[in-house]
């Protein structure tokens, strides 16, 4: 078995797509996929819990969290953190709009406080890839405020009021207009 932590995802999706079909489960892709990221936190501590004691060590030590942790519940796919209040749902309009952020390649963290309103902080490769964030919340671009190296802005998706944090906007935008200014004199 491998102890890298990023496999359980993918491998737990497997054996749930077997076990569907060999019990010939009316499940979608959709949910099996959902289904193996929701369980993924609990078959990690599982198999924390079984490595440690395979080892002899001490057991898994458990610490109190802060509150900002212990009221929301954290999850982690593809290198976006996602943090739900425990009170939301992640059928609600935040939800959706959480979950299909999650899955882009620059979102780095969701956190969805209650049924309509979630913060998502990117950190886009380029500038295309900013506006593409903000075409999707409806954020007007003359509306972003910056702060040292995080840009944010509010919009809405799916329902829900959106806070968007960009990190390394101000570095991209500066880089963008040395290009305009080189490109140029390069023909």
């Amino acid at each position: 078995m491998t102890t890298d932590p990023r496999h359980v995802p993918h491998r737990l999706h497997s054996a749930l797509q077997m076990a569907a079909g060999l019990l010939d489960l009316p499940l979608t892709g959709p949910q099996l996929e959902a289904l193996a990221l929701e369980l993924t936190g609990p078959v990690r501590a599982l198999i924390a819990e079984a490595t440690d004691r395979a080892e002899g060590d001490s057991p898994v030590r458990y610490a109190i969290a802060d509150d900002y942790v212990a009221n929301y519940e954290v999850s982690e796919y593809a290198g976006c953190t996602t943090r739900v209040a425990l009170d939301a749902d992640m059928d609600s309009p935040a939800g959706t709009a959480a979950f299909k952020c999650r899955r882009q390649p620059d979102c780095k963290d969701v956190t969805i406080h209650d049924a309509h309103t979630a913060t998502v902080t990117v950190e886009p490769g380029s500038m295309d890839s900013w506006r593409w964030w903000l075409v999707q919340f409806g954020i007007d671009p003359t509306t972003v405020t910056a702060d040292g190296a995080v840009s944010a802005a509010t919009g809405t998706h799916s329902g829900a009021t959106v806070h968007l944090r960009g990190i390394g906007i101000q570095v991209l935008a500066s880089a963008a207009r040395l290009q305009s200014c080189i490109a140029p004199a390069a023909r």
